[in-house]
């Protein structure tokens, strides 16, 4: 069976594209992980591996045995943070942040309200709960292996109860994702395409423009292809997906519909589902449409570095810088871990906000700290964020004044360290001079005597054994100074022996 259309360019320029930047370790780990029949996706917890048989390309991913294999809506979710995290731009940032109405908007949602709020909590946890363990070959070329969860913490405010609607989360990206993404180590794809498309559909259009991509010579668009087995997909693409027995249940049932879809957008020219040659199982091959090669030249021939926009700064201010202080302060009011807090109160991340006008996000922890410790001091419990307000003042005024000690103490070391470097200096030129004048031939020592000699009337003449002994100590001293001066080249002055120095 095959299926073939074709998409005009009056058609693809209808709408404006928005793009999505996919870390490519990501993507391979995206098509397992997520599992979109809804039926089983909970009860999938057995370890999942990707790429077995080639070693730098092994994939290990191991669902939560609570909450199983993340499902759709998690596809959804992830899908908008990752496109969200796309506009911030370089430098890359680890921490991605949105409102309850930037969600409803990105994922679809026309309501929100609690049952709306514990899905995606659900949907967040079956991510930041999934271990991911990734092998490969490092630039020097040794094996190494990487071990994560893809959201390593996830923030999240609601107005006061537990019960309460989300009203702000932040989540933050795992390491290895970043430094990838910072190698340039990413896939650009059309995010208002994806748009159109069940999740299904956007986890085939993924991987097929990633491979599209690098098939691609620039040249024989007609001849580029794509095969895969049909059971490869469900599993690797479409995180276990069940494997239809027959062509016509999955032309018509399964994969067929979302196929079709990517056909009408132009994205795929043609499928064609057909038996393998080995007897078992069967084997999809995929062509690109005009969509695929128009984008693959908007985004990768006349990819520019001004593409890239950098709109975290609100989104830390605003969002994540906040909401991570009422996390610290819940975390060392009570001694409990920052996992086990399950969210901070908007009342708390307001103030937040309000503390971090007078006390920087680097130092709100030595803050929280203090006034604790202030709080102690009287026998109060402060339950809320609020009730370090009373000590806001005490701790700037103490700031200042240890800010000036600081400074007073660094010029100290700072003078204290030249003084020493001088000394130091000193110790080794005169050393240097003592080899250098054993090292000169008789005839330039006796020039160099007596021009010390001739210095001697402008120093005076003195009687007796003191007086002799310190006469030839000083005409010692002049020699070598001479000697410096008339061979300075090879003397190195303190910049030069600074600069030979070892770091400290």
């Amino acid at each position: 069976m095959e299926t073939e259309t074709r998409q005009t360019a009056d058609q693809q320029q209808a709408s404006p594209i928005s793009k999505l930047y996919l870390e490519n370790t990501l993507l391979r780990v995206a098509g397992a992980l997520f599992c979109h029949d809804p039926k089983r996706a909970s009860a999938r917890t057995g370890e999942i591996e990707v790429n077995a048989s080639i070693a730098e390309k092994r994939i290990v991913i191991r669902p939560d045995p609570r909450l199983g294999q993340p499902g759709q809506l998690a596809h959804k979710i992830f899908v908008a943070l990752l496109k969200k995290h796309s506009g911030y731009g370089r430098p890359v940032q680890a921490d991605i942040s949105f409102s309850k109405r930037e969600l409803m908007r990105l994922i679809g949602r026309k309501e929100w309200g609690g049952r709306d709020s514990e899905q995606l909590s659900r949907a967040l946890n079956e991510i930041h709960h999934t271990f991911v363990r990734s092998s490969f070959r490092t630039r020097d070329g040794k094996w190494a292996e990487h071990s994560f969860t893809i959201f390593p913490e996830i923030y999240l405010e609601r107005a006061e109860r537990a019960t309460d609607p989300i009203e702000k989360c932040t989540v933050t990206l795992a390491r290895p994702i970043i430094a990838s993404l910072e190698d340039d180590h990413f896939t650009c794809l059309n995010h208002s395409l994806m748009q159109e498309l069940g999740t299904i559909g956007q986890a085939l259009y993924m991987r097929l423009f990633f491979h599209f991509a690098n098939l691609f010579d620039g040249h024989h668009k007609n001849r580029l292809t794509f095969p895969k087995r049909y059971d490869d997909i469900c599993r690797e693409w479409l995180g276990g997906l069940k494997v239809r027995a027959h062509r016509s249940l999955v032309e018509r049932d399964q994969l067929g519909p979302h196929l079709r879809e990517l056909v009408r957008e132009g994205f795929l020219a043609s499928y064609a589902i057909t038996k393998a040659k080995s007897g078992e199982g069967m084997i999809l091959t995929f062509r690109p449409g005009t969509t695929f090669f128009a984008d693959y030249d908007r985004f990768y021939r006349h990819r520019l570095q001004g593409d890239f926009q950098f709109q975290f700064h609100n989104d830390r201010r605003d969002v994540a810088e906040p909401l991570k202080v009422a996390y610290l302060f819940m975390e060392k009011r009570t001694g409990q871990k920052l996992t086990a807090i399950p969210y901070v109160s908007s009342k708390d991340v307001e103030t937040a906000k309000q503390f971090l006008e007078s006390v920087s996000f680097a130092e709100i922890g030595d803050f929280i700290q203090y006034g604790l410790a202030e709080a102690r001091k009287t026998n109060f419990d402060v339950q809320t964020l609020g009730g370090l307000r009373q000590y806001l003042s005490g701790y700037v005024q103490a700031r200042q004044s240890r800010s000036v000690d600081r400074a007073t103490a660094e010029r100290r070391r700072t003078e204290q360290g030249q003084e020493a470097a001088r000394w130091a200096y000193d110790r080794f030129r005169s050393a240097r001079v003592d080899d250098l004048w054993a090292s000169l031939p008789a005839n330039e020592r006796e020039v160099i005597k007596a021009l010390a000699r001739a210095e001697a009337p402008a120093r005076g003449r003195s009687a007796g054994p003191l007086a002799e002994t310190m006469s030839q100590t000083l005409h010692r001293i002049a020699c070598r100074r001479i000697a410096g001066e008339r061979h300075a080249d090879r003397v190195p002055s303190f910049q030069e022996w600074e600069a030979q120095l070892p770091p400290s």
